[in-house]
């Protein structure tokens, strides 16, 4: 090869190379401080898009375990509610059998009684209610998110629930106070508690499963954009080495073209 003052070959190769090098030392650096291998479209298109459609998804699980939440906090007030009915209820049965063979004073004590344990059992009933809604009174239908697709969970099917009367004057508790009307109630009303109790227990396990779920995308997405840094930062040192070379080349090969100055000496 001639040597020309016009071309230095050497010069433009090892320039190339020093190119290639902070490219690379770029890339790594951007890793290092991101932790990420994958921080934007231009590093990956392809695994970009998927791990921001998964970080979509894992938000939209979020709204799905606030529904879930939301569902089994009105279930729970309703469950808790219905305790103190159960207890009203079998309190009003005693005072239903007293009634029976009470008489005078003692009757018309024993039925105010009996009054003032309705009433409680109605105040209960009205104020079951979560964010508005109450399991017991309400007549639409109330369901909760189970998922990103539209599936819904029915926490009511919009027939309303009260064990004191029912609207029939030969069954209610109401209208006839003996202790089998009182007993129908409770048999009744314990089968809406225990319907109660299964929703909250699947709630429960869905708002697992959610739980779960998220972990899962967090870590798919974790294998797909994120930098393992211990092999980074030893990439690091070995560019860094790279680098200094490459600049102590491109100086050697800048001055072999000084060196044909002494030909004409």
């Amino acid at each position: 090869m001639a040597n020309s003052i016009n071309t230095n070959r050497g010069a433009l190769v090892a320039l190339q190379t020093l190119n290639q090098t902070n490219k690379a030392l770029e890339t790594t650096q951007n890793r290092v401080n991101t932790g990420m291998k994958v921080s934007s479209a231009k590093d990956n298109g392809a695994i970009f898009a998927i791990a921001t459609s998964q970080r979509a998804e894992m938000g939209a699980q979020d709204a799905v375990k606030q529904s879930l939440q939301r569902g089994q906090s009105i279930v729970d007030v309703a469950l808790a509610a219905g305790e103190t009915i159960v207890d009203a209820l079998t309190e009003l049965k005693s005072l239903a059998v007293a009634i029976q063979d009470a008489s005078g004073d003692t009757a018309t004590k024993l039925n105010a009684d009996f009054t003032a344990m309705v009433t409680e059992i109605q105040t209960a009933i009205a104020g079951a209610t979560f964010d508005g809604v109450n399991l017991f009174t309400d007549t639409t239908a109330v369901s909760v998110s189970t998922n990103t697709k539209g599936g819904t969970f029915s926490l009511h099917d919009g027939t309303a629930v009260d064990p004191i009367t029912d609207g029939d004057a030969d069954i209610s508790v109401v209208a006839n106070r003996t202790a089998a009307n009182v007993d129908s109630a409770i048999n009744s009303f314990t089968d809406v508690l225990a319907g109660l109790g299964t929703k909250s227990k699947s709630l429960d396990r869905q708002l697992s499963f959610v739980g779960k779920l998220q972990d899962s995308l967090e870590t798919g997405i974790g294998n797909l954009v994120d930098a393992d840094l211990a092999k980074e930062s030893a990439r690091l040192t070995a560019l860094q080495t790279k680098q200094q070379l490459g600049v102590q080349a491109l100086s050697i090969a800048n001055s072999s073209s000084s060196i044909l100055l002494g030909l004409f000496r």
